[in-house]
């Protein structure tokens, strides 16, 4: 007999392999598991400095005042059904290792990819409503909490063939994702603290659309995207793609007996 994949039930009477809990019904998925038929709005604008640095925890450094904006419609996703997802970025480096999209905040309607993306990547998820709809001639996203619209973001429908790595370069590479991993024993103690990182393999963009966007940001302290004010709009993308989630690495420990020296923040 074959030994059950981690996560199993098989693994009820092995705990010790398990990779979620509870035992008999994992809640989140182990790697690697594929994403398909997801399509995303990127809306880009710029903020300030003092508040992407405000963000961004020492000894990550900004690259940039522009601000990602990822609002994903997940139609097909292993282990985790449909969902929406909403993914915002601010361009960062650790010094002398990594440089990509640090996430403040990250908001979905799923438990699962809600439990996975904080207990393993450390990413900062709670739970919203994002979505992308097409509403006649405009593309609309949406990300809804408390009732409230947080952030409405607009483009026109299928204007402009575009290229990713067109805002990769003018904004920054978002294509590896830093995140905070904060993990407290019962006890009150810290178990984790990490900075980590992860990129998305076997991407696909199978097509893909820019034009200028509007973006609108309503204050709510559950999900405070006013710390990151518009002071001007770039340009959106509108794209459809499959991806898969594979393991990711730990770029700084800051628990480890002697961490590498880094700069802190200005």
């Amino acid at each position: 007999m074959n030994p059950a994949t981690p996560g199993q039930p098989g693994h009820l009477a092995d705990p010790l392999h398990a990779w979620s809990t509870p035992l008999a019904a994992p809640l989140s998925a182990p790697f690697p598991f594929t994403f398909r038929d997801v399509t995303v709005l990127t809306l880009s604008y710029r903020t300030t400095a003092e508040a992407v640095r405000r963000l961004l925890p020492a000894p990550l450094v900004p690259t940039s005042d522009w601000v990602l904006v990822h609002l994903y419609n997940m139609g097909d996703v292993e282990w985790l059904g449909r969902y929406g997802e909403c993914n915002v970025m601010l361009g960062a480096e650790l010094p002398g290792r990594a440089q990509g999209g640090f996430s403040p905040f990250l908001f979905l309607n799923s438990d699962g990819g809600l439990a996975q993306g904080r207990e393993v990547h450390g990413q900062p998820k709670k739970w919203a409503n994002p979505r992308v709809e097409t509403r006649g001639d405009l593309i609309v996203g949406v990300l809804e909490r408390n009732g409230i619209d947080v952030l409405t973001g607009t483009m026109p429908y299928k204007h402009r063939r575009g290229d990713l790595a067109d805002l990769k370069r003018a904004t920054f590479d978002f294509s590896l994702n830093l995140n905070y991993k904060v993990v407290p024993q019962i006890d009150g103690r810290d178990a984790l603290r990490q900075l980590t990182s992860r990129r998305l393999k076997a991407l696909t963009v199978h097509e893909c659309w820019t034009d200028l966007c509007s973006v609108e940001i309503r204050p709510n302290m559950q999900a405070p995207l006013h710390l990151l004010p518009v002071q001007e709009t770039g340009n959106a993308y509108y794209w459809r793609a499959e991806f898969t989630l594979e393991r990711g690495e730990i770029l700084h420990d800051y628990l480890a007996p002697n961490p590498p020296a880094s700069p802190a923040n200005p």
